[in-house]
């Protein structure tokens, strides 16, 4: 997110960064039940269901810039980052990180999901 804060203009790696959120939040609120079925096998359902509405908006956010980003509505993409990096604030990556680009074809691959 931080990556595609720093574009001034809609490029392809703008596309690819704004994809990879998509997906990123997507396997997040895919990942929500298993991450709780642990909990909930012990009987933790206060617990899990706090997990559950904490990382809700995971699946609605990404479909929101899902829709935006196939419409090439930069609009709403650059309304919705915000409410995501707040979400995401507290973690730091160092600038000499070794995670490369993995943003590289995620365009190409949302496009492909339609």
């Amino acid at each position: 997110m931080r990556e595609l804060a720093k574009q001034s203009e809609v490029t392809p790696q703008a596309k690819d960064q704004a994809a990879f959120i998509v997906l990123a939040l997507e396997m997040i609120s895919e990942g929500i039940d298993a991450s709780v079925a642990a909990w909930e096998k012990r009987d933790y359902w206060v617990k899990a269901d706090r997990f559950r509405m904490e990382w809700m908006w995971s699946g609605q956010v990404a479909a929101k810039l899902k829709t935006a980003i196939l419409a090439d509505d930069w609009a709403t993409i650059a309304t919705t980052l915000p409410t995501i990096a707040l979400k995401f604030n507290k973690v730091e990556i160092a600038q000499n990180h070794r995670l490369g680009e993995p943003w590289r074809g995620a365009y190409r691959s949302l496009k492909g999901r339609e």
